[in-house]
């Protein structure tokens, strides 16, 4: 089985270089491409992308011009990957790959088709947020599950696993975030 990891990057220059390098040096029993949706950034993003690809054959770089957001990214990510499982990671350091393979063993186990992460639930340690910032995200959670008739614990989190022909299956339209 093959895992696709799409990052929807934007002016990352000063994380980019670092999830890249725990994303090629991650162990999984899988094989893996990395595929990386430059929208348009301004920074040194583009060259750190292009010099370690020179050096793995399994990291894709797509460009955008002009900046188009990270919904229209992840669908041009989606439309591009190849594997069997497509995870979406962002470039900034909030999510850590060490915990890839929670996020993939109930797909792995056939227990699954499409797995979220959580900011708030586990025996990890949790990343600190803003008070605000927690009750936003908890009221934005509830109204999602009372309208999907989900129980969610984190809408908004990054970390999303989809069988390939689940996402590829769903029509997203919006283009920014």
């Amino acid at each position: 089985m093959k895992l696709s990891i799409v990052i929807s990057c934007y002016n990352e220059e000063d994380t980019l270089e670092t999830i890249l390098l725990k994303l090629i040096n991650l162990k999984i029993n899988l094989e893996k491409e990395i595929i990386i949706i430059d929208d348009c950034s301004i920074d040194r993003s583009i060259e750190i992308i292009k010099r370690l690809q020179g050096s793995y054959d399994f990291i894709k770089l797509i460009e955008n011009k002009p900046n188009r957001g990270k919904g229209f990214c992840l669908r041009k990510g989606f439309e591009a990957s190849s594997g069997d499982i497509i995870l979406i990671q962002d470039a900034d350091l909030e999510y850590d790959p060490a915990e890839y393979c929670k996020l993939l063993q109930p797909i792995l186990d056939d227990k699954a088709d499409v797995v979220y992460g959580s900011r708030f639930i586990g025996s990890g340690a949790h990343r600190v947020l803003f008070y605000w910032h927690y009750l936003g995200n908890k009221l934005l959670t509830l109204c999602s599950n009372m309208f999907t008739n989900l129980n969610l614990t984190d809408m908004e989190t990054c970390y999303k696993v989809f069988r390939k022909d689940i996402i590829k299956n769903i029509r997203l339209e919006e283009d920014r975030f």
